[in-house]
């Protein structure tokens, strides 16, 4: 009967030290998870924002507005993907191993890869249609864009050919 009793007893205290560590996992989480949102609003603002730049860079006609939706289109759903990686990715970062590290990474990589994909299928037409002069302006606008990331630290590169 003892031992029944010592054994309640270290399982209710258990189950109250699991309740007390989980609480401030709980209210962890609700904070993480609203700094995720607004982390997400934030990020869809910068698309929202990049989409009405280019829009305006490039001259976009009424006659390309078909087009140009359906690539701004692409530029959205490809942010909210790598969003949604991102998210996983950093909500497990704690608890994964390094081979799962991995493996998400090269998850990552690769959506990557198949989002530009999807973004140059959906960019071909609309450049196909652009004037001159906007070919022109989209030329420059992009290389400035891979200028800008280089200059800021990031790895992507000049669309611009190199100089020898």
């Amino acid at each position: 009967m003892k031992r029944t009793i010592v054994i309640l007893a270290c399982a209710l205290a258990t189950s109250g030290a699991f309740a007390q560590a989980s609480a401030p996992q709980a209210a962890s989480n609700g904070a993480a998870s609203a700094a995720a949102d607004a982390h997400t609003a934030k990020r869809e603002a910068r698309v929202e924002q990049r989409i009405a730049y280019l829009h305006s860079q490039l001259k976009i006609t009424s006659a390309q507005e078909p087009q140009w939706k359906t690539f701004a289109n692409v530029m959205r759903t490809n942010a909210q993907n790598m969003g949604r990686l991102f998210r996983q990715r950093t909500q497990a970062e704690q608890t994964q191993s390094a081979l799962d590290n991995m493996k998400q990474y090269a998850e990552i990589s690769q959506a990557h890869a198949d989002d530009m994909k999807q973004l140059v299928d959906a960019f071909e037409p609309l450049y196909d249609s652009f004037s001159p002069e906007q070919k022109k302006l989209a030329d420059t606008t992009f290389r400035q864009v891979g200028e800008h990331r280089e200059h800021h630290g990031h790895e992507a590169k000049s669309s611009a050919p190199a100089k020898e």
